[in-house]
């Protein structure tokens, strides 16, 4: 029977729960990702206002003009202002209809790491705002994160600090994204977003300001995600399948435009990444839980990454 909804799990039975609502919480969140691969989030605990000022600085940024927007942006388009058209989707060759804005965490001059990641750029000249209220929510966001990679390996028979041991100081990414309105001229086949997987371990969506994501679901049919500030949007994805051997599932998903030309859109996702020296190497105990074959490929995260960004066209081949 097809489905009209996503399951949505209150993370309070966990993080506030007895031992019994906690048991019930992982099972529930294991089978969510191990079926559809997308469950909506309540009890979270990050502030309504929280989410309500990103989204306003937000809007205030993107409406400010091209040409200061794009002082803002940098060749590796890893951290600040990508502009309109430049991703595509792996295997897609029309460009999405938007622009977006990256960031993701700051480390400390001394941090090993430092030189491995690029460092955050804020508009601070043109929407001062606008670093505080969005490296904020990443701080949350990311911290939350933890709780459910903590949650993902409890169900995987792992230590709770499995997943989130990866995710330490990992490359992970806070997106602020604009879908402008459509105007006259939209390219053939250009989509909002069109049909895609996420990259990384798992992803965090902020309720958007509009509708327009939709899941696919098993019989190919696809399910509406009705836009919900108070709800986060959680979905695995390709890393923590290969990691897993597909018992995790990176389910396909997609931004459709809107039915007309004048209204624009806002979402907020944090793709939730291990460091580049974790090995994703399907492992023997689930290659055994998902038919005895290794199904994915023996890579890192690093690697994985790479070779996608060059896929989706935000780096270049010789980069």
């Amino acid at each position: 029977m097809a489905r009209d909804s996503i399951p949505t799990l209150d993370l309070r039975e966990y993080t506030d729960g007895d031992p019994e609502s906690r048991t019930k919480f992982v099972q529930k969140m294991g089978e969510a990702l191990e079926d559809i691969g997308f469950f909506a989030l309540t009890g979270h605990g990050i502030p309504l206002e929280d989410i309500d000022k990103a989204y306003a600085v937000s809007e205030t940024f993107f409406n400010l003009d091209d040409d200061t927007k794009m002082k803002w942006n940098q060749t590796t388009n890893q951290r600040g202002y990508v502009p309109f058209g430049v991703e595509h989707a792996k295997d897609n060759p029309a460009p999405d209809l938007k622009e977006f804005w990256q960031t993701g965490r700051t480390l400390p001059e001394n941090h090993p790491l430092k030189n491995e990641y690029a460092t955050n750029i804020w508009p601070d000249e043109d929407c001062s705002e606008f670093g505080p209220a969005i490296d904020g929510l990443y701080i949350q966001m990311e911290e939350l994160s933890r709780t459910l990679l903590e949650v993902c390996s409890v169900y995987l028979d792992k230590g709770p600090d499995w997943l989130p041991d990866m995710a330490m100081d990992g490359n992970t990414i806070l997106r602020v994204l604009h879908y402008p309105a459509l105007g006259a001229d939209v390219p053939e086949g250009a989509v909002r977003s069109a049909q895609h997987e996420d990259i990384n371990f798992i992803t965090l969506l902020v309720g958007a300001t509009a509708d327009g994501l939709e899941v696919m679901d098993h019989d190919g049919e696809w399910i509406t995600v009705q836009g919900n500030h108070e709800h986060i949007i959680v979905d695995s994805g390709d890393m923590l399948q290969n990691l897993t051997n597909g018992l995790f599932n990176a389910v396909t998903h997609r931004v459709v435009n809107p039915p007309d030309a004048t209204s624009d859109r806002y979402s907020m996702p944090l793709f939730t990444h291990p460091r580049d020296d974790v090995d994703l190497t399907p492992l023997p105990e689930f290659i055994q839980r998902t038919g005895g074959e290794a199904l994915f490929p023996s890579i890192t995260a690093g690697e994985f990454l790479r070779q996608r960004l060059i896929e989706i066209g935000l780096i270049d081949d010789d980069e």
